[in-house]
This record gives C-alpha cells, structure tokens and sequence, in this order.
C-alpha cells in the first residue's frame, strides 16, 4: 500500500501533524515503536510534571482538559495523547520499531519491526531524545555502585541504601537531586553547574509563560540575533528552587565529573569514596543514522528549514529551535504544525490512485 505521508512518532510532534494531514484528507498513517500512546512521557520519573501550565499545553482543536494554571502530571499528559487519538481517529500502529528509511525513485521506504511500508512523503516527529548520554569513564566505575541514566529513573527506591552521587546541572538534574535529597538522611553528591541561572513558575501573580509569551521570548526565530544568544546560553532551570536545594546538609556539590577508578569519583573539588548510586542527568544525544542520505549538522540534526529537509518529501517536527525556543513545548509545537502544514498543502498534491495501484501490483 502507497502512502501519501507516513507519520513517524506518536507524542505531541506526530500527533499536531496528523490534526492537519487529516483536515487535508491525506491518506497517512503513524508509526510509533512503543506500546501505548503516550509512553515516551510515561517512561520518565514518577513525580515529573510540565513546567508550562494547562493554557499553555492545548494542542489544535482540542483543549488539554484541566483547570487554568495546573502544571500537568506525566499521567495527564499520557491520556491527553490518548484522547486526542481518539477523538480525531487517527491511524496509529503501535509496537513498530523504525529501522530503516530509504528513498528511491521518488518513494520512501521503511523497514520497520513490522514489515516494510511506503509512502510518497515522511514527517519525522521522534523528538530530540534519542541515545541517552553518559561519560565514557562510567565504564571504569566498579559494579557494587548501581548506576542509571535519568532517563531511566523513575524513584529514590530504585537505588541502593547509602550515598548518592547526581551528576548534571538541567532541569531533570535539579528535580532528581531535590527528589533524593528529600527522600533520605544520606549524603546527595551533586555534579554539575551551582551558578545556573532560576526562574520561579509564577511572577506578580502570573505565570512564566504568560510573561514568556506577552515579551515574545518563544517566538524569536532561531536566526534572529536574540534567538541566536538565547539558543547558544545557559538555558534557566524552572520552577526548582536550586539555592534551597543546595543549602540543604544532606546536599555536597563537588564541581564537575572527571574519571572514575573503581569505587573512586574524581571531581573537580573531591575524591568520593563512599556511594552506592549514580544518577546520570546528562542529557542525550540525536541518532538519524537509520535516514540514509539525510544531511546533518555539526550537532547531528538534521539541516532542514523550519522543519523542511534537503530530502524532498522528508519533514521534520518537534526538534529543539526547529524554529524558535517555543518549538519543543507542548503547547508551541502549533506553529510548526501549521506551517509545514500550509507548505504541504501548497506543494504536495494528493496521492493519486494510479500510483497506489503500480505499487501494490508490483
């Protein structure tokens, strides 16, 4: 069967494009390697919630059912994607591991854990966290000491009775390191940056995304000269009260990691003898190694404009600074939606059905 667009991904990227290839009544269908809709946000830590509240997580035609001002949970974000599937009955086939795209003749084809699929056009909306990342020296680091990717945490009793070491400085490093710190009497090691700027969810009674969006900080487009220092900065933690966190006495921060040798950790301001658990925070790193032909950037993304490839017929969504630093939020992800949506609509015709009949003949 030939395709007019194969969706690859089921959150929040895939799902804001197939609102609009099913308003253009293209013939699609999605593509995602987990089980339920929703996984790829229930698979993070237990107590994780958005930092934007429910005014800022609507995606198109259907509201994110919660009051004004509550930062969801993971769980409510999860069933969001399920309601919206179901709403607008979108063709979904989970458990379907992309291996392999590959374009000939005008036709891409994907090998998938399911067979082999086509189609004259392909939305790439994986997101950006693909291999989660760790330091090479983990490997030196003696078994006795569990050790874990956050991407892999999901609570404090996932680890072993004694210290702790929290290695990164984001988001997800500070909410782990104020998750375990307040879990237990236990030294907290934390590595990573103490000087990170913070910013409060909440200024003069409204919220940070309302004064986000009123001074236009999400819309700036990555190639303007303020997007440009915004993107290239120490991006703010948000809505974690760092200096509390690491006033507290059970919390050591001991500099940056530098190797590792047994049960020894060297730091920049410490040798640490004495844990039991390694949390890694330190982020991902992209994988579109299985898009043959696919151009990159010197950071491994894909070169694209606003989420339009070098690749005709190949598109992209949900990057981070796909277009401005709004484009990676739930609620933001619209504008790219319906500008690739409106490029679509104006270059690409409809599938016709002659085509469909060559392929499934031949």
């Amino acid at each position: 069967m030939m395709y007019d667009f194969i969706v690859v991904g089921a959150a929040q990227a895939g799902l804001s494009m197939a609102y609009h290839l099913k308003k253009q009544d293209r013939k699609f269908l999605i593509l995602d390697k987990e089980e339920e809709i929703g996984a790829s946000w229930l698979n993070r830590w237990d107590s994780l919630k958005l930092f934007t509240p429910t005014e800022f997580n609507h995606l198109e035609g259907f509201e994110f059912p919660a009051p004004k001002g509550h930062y969801p949970t993971k769980y409510e974000v999860a069933d969001y994607f399920k309601a919206y599937v179901a709403k607008f009955e979108f063709p979904v086939q989970l458990a379907t591991l992309v291996k392999k795209i590959e374009k000939n003749e005008g036709v891409f084809y994907l090998k998938t854990s399911q067979g082999d699929f086509y189609a004259k056009n392909v939305i790439i909306g994986t997101g950006p966290f693909h291999i989660p990342y760790t330091p090479a020296f983990y490997k030196k680091i003696d078994s006795s000491i569990t050790q874990m990717h956050s991407n892999y945490y999901k609570n404090p009793n996932q680890l072993d009775e004694g210290n702790s070491l929290v290695v990164g400085g984001g988001d997800s490093g500070y909410q782990i390191l104020d998750e375990l710190s307040s879990s237990t009497k236990n030294k907290v090691y934390f590595s990573g940056d103490t000087s990170v700027k913070t910013l409060p969810q909440e200024i003069l009674g409204k919220t940070l995304w309302w004064w986000f969006t009123k001074f236009g900080y999400l819309s700036f487009s990555k190639d303007s000269w303020i997007g440009k220092r915004i993107s290239q900065g120490k991006q703010p933690v948000i809505g974690t009260d760092v200096k509390e966190i690491l006033s507290r006495n059970n919390v050591i921060p001991v500099g940056h990691c530098l190797d590792a040798e047994g049960k020894i950790i060297h730091t920049e301001n410490k040798e640490i003898k004495d844990i039991s658990n390694i949390v890694w925070a330190t982020g991902y790193r992209p994988n579109f190694s299985w898009i043959k032909g696919l151009e990159l950037d010197k950071d491994n993304y894909p070169i694209h404009k606003q989420g339009i490839s070098n690749m005709k017929g190949l598109f992209f969504i949900g990057l981070p600074w796909l277009h401005t630093r709004g484009s990676a939020t739930l609620g933001g992800i619209k504008k790219d939606a319906t500008y690739l949506a409106n490029y679509i609509a104006e270059h690409i015709p409809l599938i016709k059905e002659k085509e469909e009949l060559i392929l499934e003949t031949s």
